[in-house]
């Protein structure tokens, strides 16, 4: 039976929110839902937001001029319109879209004769720069994030268990392909696996630390060359009453996650991937990718 993944090896997480009644607390944090939203949408809500905004605003300024009679005195060089040269909607948009954007072409131009446009002018400037300052903002986030940088974070393909100095321990490896490292790296392991408990709960996919070397400090990885990161299979270790033939017939996965700062921008990034029971190889090791050239170490990804 093919086991459904809690994480997918590319580190995505097979869990999906259903019957969510409250929805509104989405629109409390309405910047971190845009930012959150796939590309075409995010797309589609930055050209709306600019959009409406100047067809409003538009409409705002061919209805001044309507009430006070300008489109009727176009001809009548002695009439003092609210806006120079606004003979209709289209012009009066394209006026909404020179006071937001700041471009200012000098054909349009609102006189002193119009308080309410002046007021109106005020408005749309401020209401302007909260639209450039929140859409700019989620934009700016969105490209920023550091989802991508994780795509040049490997995990191997397989875990191993085998002795190393006479342990028995649960080994994996873990690379960067990039020449900029990841500052403060760290790594922890969580092992998945339903249980029951002693009173009859039923408790699905439990999650259960494995110490990667969390008292020692060696969980704290300086990545320049591919690491591996080993588990040591004892009294503490909820793998130490599991024999092989056990291993392979449990059902169970392990979830690994590396953190750490990217170095070019300073902001927090995370990889993940995770190990079925039959990823899991008993007595294998993992192959020497480092050597030593001339005046340098070299790695074998291949």
């Amino acid at each position: 039976r093919k086991r459904q993944r809690y994480v997918e090896k590319d580190g995505k997480c097979n869990v999906q929110h259903g019957n969510v009644r409250e929805t509104y607390r989405y629109l409390t944090d309405i910047f971190t839902t845009l930012v959150d939203l796939k590309w075409r949408f995010s797309l589609l809500v930055f050209i709306l937001a600019y959009a409406v905004t100047w067809l409003f605003f538009g409409l705002i300024w061919w209805f001044i001029a309507y009430c006070r009679g300008d489109l009727d005195h176009l001809e009548d060089h002695a009439w003092t319109p609210c806006v120079n040269n606004l003979n209709g909607f289209v012009s009066a948009f394209l006026f909404s879209i020179e006071t937001e954007t700041t471009i200012g072409y000098g054909h349009r131009v609102i006189t002193d004769k119009c308080p309410e446009g002046i007021v109106l002018l005020l408005l749309q400037a401020i209401l302007g720069s909260m639209v450039n300052a929140f859409m700019v903002g989620c934009m700016f986030v969105k490209i920023s994030q550091p989802n991508k940088r994780a795509e040049t974070l490997v995990f191997s393909s397989h875990a191993v268990v085998s002795l190393r100095d006479d342990r028995l321990c649960l080994m994996f490896r873990v690379g960067d392909l990039r020449d900029s490292h990841i500052v403060e790296a760290s790594i922890r392991a969580k092992l998945i696996k339903s249980k029951q408990t002693q009173e009859g709960e039923f408790i699905p996919l439990d999650q259960t630390d494995l110490s990667v070397g969390f008292e020692t400090g060696d969980d704290r990885l300086f990545l320049v060359s591919p690491l591996i990161i080993s588990h040591e299979i004892d009294e503490r270790s909820p793998f130490w009453d599991v024999s092989r033939h056990q291993l392979e017939k449990d059902d169970f996965e392990i979830v690994v996650i590396l953190e750490g700062m990217v170095e070019a921008t300073g902001m927090t990034c995370q990889a993940r991937s995770s190990y079925l029971a039959d990823e899991v190889l008993w007595g294998h090791r993992f192959a020497p990718l480092l050597s030593l050239e001339e005046g340098f170490y070299e790695v074998d990804y291949g």
